[in-house]
């Protein structure tokens, strides 16, 4: 089946960029607890809620953290307020790029994301300069540690939208209302070698660039990424 797969190199890319694990499981943290707050904070009667269990899951986060960041959403004392915003703009040669954060100051967050565009060739954009450019997905990919025919069995039975085996993947795409579904499908036959599961936003067509032009690209994803309030950074860098 067609498609463009590029997971498993940016899930080994964004290791690099996050060498602190303790950062990323912030990150999840901070989502486990807007997702449990406005809900149900029993994640089977929550489905955004469960989407970032499984998230955090795929990312090695121990239970015992995920468990306290939802009790800590639960508990009498839980004060912190969160709001979510999107910032959409390009990076260097015009690589167009999607900043997803949760944060307690719009004003403080804008500014730290807007400079660090600027001082890395980047800019700001207008809503929906380039969200158009994406859609949401549920994204699933595997370890191909299966046997494939009946990986094509298993998944080709499944309601997906596409599917690509690789050497070192296998990538499954999904409606985000059908991911959940797919997901305790897949580990009801027996899956359990995730390196990602969750719903994302997929770009419809990727940019290819040179050596340099992708470093300065990643080095700007880095420094995003490395912003406290910024959960998630989109782009359509072919790497």
């Amino acid at each position: 089946m067609s498609g463009h797969s590029k997971w498993s190199t940016i899930k080994r890319k964004k290791g690099a960029i996050d060498a602190a694990r303790s950062k990323v499981f912030q990150k999840l943290a901070k989502e486990l607890y807007v997702a449990a707050k406005s809900g149900d904070s029993d994640p089977a009667n929550n489905a955004a809620l469960r989407m970032v269990v499984e998230k955090a899951k795929a990312e090695n986060m121990p239970k015992a953290n995920i468990e306290s960041a939802i009790a800590k959403a639960a508990s009498k004392g839980a004060s912190e307020d969160y709001e979510s915003v999107r910032y959409e703009g390009y990076g260097p040669q015009g690589i167009a790029i999607m900043i997803d954060c949760l944060t307690d100051n719009k004003n403080r967050t804008a500014g730290f994301v807007r400079s660090t565009l600027s001082k890395r060739n980047g800019n700001l954009g207008t809503d929906g300069s380039v969200s158009y450019m994406f859609k949401r997905k549920g994204l699933i990919v595997l370890e191909n540690a299966y046997d494939e025919e009946k990986v094509m069995n298993d998944i080709l039975g499944l309601d997906i939208l596409d599917m690509e085996i690789e050497e070192d993947e296998i990538t499954i795409y999904t409606e985000p209302d059908k991911f959940l579904m797919i997901k305790d499908e897949l580990d009801k036959l027996g899956y359990d070698k995730y390196l990602m599961s969750e719903v994302t936003f997929v770009p419809d067509n990727y940019i290819s660039l040179d050596d340099d032009g992708t470093e300065k690209v990643m080095t700007l994803i880095e420094a995003l990424e490395d912003i406290d309030d910024v959960q998630n950074v989109y782009h359509n860098l072919d790497i």
